[in-house]
């Protein structure tokens, strides 16, 4: 694979534990490790939308899918001691920011007891030789930096969602020193940015809000239009999450904590990705320019405009609570470690998102329409 020193064919028959299975960027995964023969089980609660990728994608007939609370301790040790995994990737968690507000003691339950629970399974699995627990970039203190955060910098997620992953990362630390020192398990944990792709329906993300304005023939509601972030297409976390259990199974001293996301490039406000979303969908500007010049010099409001018809934005501050407004990865660890590199730009990823929506509004396969996305990333077709 251009772009990381990751050997797919590596996860052919070995079995593998994915938290969060059903999820949006669980169930790329889940397609992208089932398409090689590894043998998958998931453990995750049902699928968090109705429609939902995993029902859409047919993962359920290429794996081994328990449905389960990430909480049940009891539940998820007998699957432990049942599939015995060699690679587990923790990805369950309620990872909605304005949801944590509304539901902090459960998002707290979920994403700090959950990660003690798996942790405690991997303890008592002696199958298990590669741990990855992915977190996001909202962990760090945020000091509203113009420069991207690195690993060493300090953990203090503000808002509950973001506290609570940040608690994950200090307990998967504890447990690797007290534990596993002197073990045969690597453990890792992954910081990745915002991403996007096709078969995301959750609610209160820019795309799918994009996506549903537009079918609808509706003006696209932004929040903050202003706010950056390090947005990436969903395969470029989860080939890096894959990347790194691969590697530290082979060689445990490259375990560790890794920011994942774009280059400085590729994070874009808010307002430059619904910008381009538009070009994008309407099939307009080819060069897909985001920026300034896509904001309309109207107060509160944006335009994109393509193949005769108009798609707008508006920009409608709620007063909602916190979030932060600057955030960016410093990817150097990662790529210095392994070679890796980020293979698609931001115009590829939306144009990778709306081939795949109209797959799924034309009826067709949206399984072999992810399995050819996943062949071209792997393969190196790249910002095309």
């Amino acid at each position: 694979m251009n772009g990381s020193t990751m050997d797919l064919s590596f996860y052919k028959g070995k079995k593998i534990l994915i938290t969060g299975h059903t999820g949006f960027k669980g169930s790329w995964m889940c397609r992208m490790l089932t398409g090689v023969g590894a043998q998958v089980t998931g453990y995750a609660l049902k699928p968090p939308t109705q429609p939902n990728l995993f029902e859409l994608s047919g993962l359920a007939d290429r794996m081994t899918s328990i449905v389960g609370d990430i909480r049940d301790y009891e539940k998820l040790h007998h699957v432990f001691e049942e599939y015995r995994p060699e690679i587990v990737i923790h990805m369950a968690a309620q990872p909605i920011v304005r949801e944590s507000y509304k539901n902090p003691r459960y998002t707290y339950e979920t994403n700090v007891m959950g990660t003690v629970n798996v942790l405690e399974c991997i303890r008592l699995t002696d199958s298990v030789r590669s741990f990855v627990n992915v977190t996001t970039d909202k962990v760090y203190l945020n000091r509203e930096w113009s420069w991207g955060y690195r690993e060493n910098e300090e953990l203090n997620g503000y808002d509950p969602y973001s506290n609570s992953k940040s608690c994950s990362e200090l307990v998967t630390d504890s447990y690797g020193k007290s534990f596993f020192t002197d073990s045969e398990i690597a453990i890792s944990t992954a910081r990745a940015g915002n991403v996007i792709g096709g078969g995301d329906f959750a609610a209160d993300r820019i795309i799918p809000d994009c996506i549903r304005a537009a079918l609808q023939g509706e003006d696209i509601v932004v929040r903050n239009p202003y706010s950056t972030r390090p947005y990436q297409h969903v395969l470029e976390p989860v080939a890096a999450y894959l990347m790194i259990a691969q590697r530290q199974y082979e060689d445990r001293s490259l375990a560790g904590n890794y920011n994942v996301g774009p280059d400085d490039e590729n994070c874009l406000t808010t307002g430059d990705v619904v910008t381009l979303f538009c070009h994008v969908w309407n099939d307009g500007d080819k060069d897909g320019k985001a920026g300034q010049d896509g904001l309309d010099n109207q107060e509160n409001a944006g335009r994109c405009s393509a193949a005769g018809k108009e798609i707008h934005w508006v920009n409608r501050h709620d007063g909602g609570p916190h979030e932060a407004n600057f955030l960016k990865l410093d990817c150097t660890k990662l790529k210095t470690t392994f070679g890796w590199r980020p293979r698609w730009n931001m115009e590829t990823a939306i144009a990778k998102v709306v081939e795949w929506t109209n797959c799924y509004i034309s009826g067709d396969d949206v399984g072999a329409c992810m399995d050819e996305q996943i062949e071209e990333f792997l393969t190196g077709k790249e910002n095309a």
